[in-house]
């Protein structure tokens, strides 16, 4: 008998997933407006990082969005404002100490609620369905990592 609270038996991806970033951008780029949420804890370390005040990180680079706040976007093209180009290649100017919603991409709910979400992904990030193995459980738990400044050794390949 399957027990409703067993994710595991009715998960789609039981089986595990491939992905293996190949540093495109995709996650971070448009045409589509969205939202990258930061907490109060990841905006002090962007800041300290980026040597400046946490006010002047809000100031210059996030705006609130109801009780949340959210990294800005180049106007015209929807990107994520630390997503640059350095000698013909894009990169993220934070990638080191990037909020939790980056670290856990491809394995968003969004993606994950369907073979054909997570399809649908694969279209613009072309690291999904390929390389490294992401076994349930391993998923499982990137999805509910939170804090992830409590720990940076362990998910800065993440």
């Amino acid at each position: 008998m399957m027990n409703a609270g067993n994710k595991k038996k009715t998960s789609w991806y039981v089986s595990g997933l491939h992905f293996d970033c190949v540093q495109c951008g995709g996650c971070c780029a448009g045409p589509g407006e969205g939202y990258i949420w930061v907490t109060k804890p990841e905006i002090g370390i962007i800041a300290e990082f980026l040597k400046m005040t946490a006010v002047e990180l809000r100031r210059k680079f996030l705006k609130r969005d109801g009780l949340r706040t959210t990294i800005i976007e180049h106007p015209n093209t929807k990107d994520c404002i630390f997503l640059q180009e350095v000698k013909g290649q894009r990169g993220c100017v934070i990638y080191s100490v990037r909020p939790n919603q980056c670290r856990v991409w491809p394995f968003w709910p969004i993606n994950l609620a369907s073979p054909n979400s997570w399809n649908e992904a694969a279209k613009r990030c072309g690291g999904i369905n390929r390389g490294r193995y992401y076994g349930f459980e391993e998923i499982q738990k990137i999805k509910s990592r939170k804090k992830w400044w409590q720990n940076p050794g362990q998910n800065n390949s993440f």
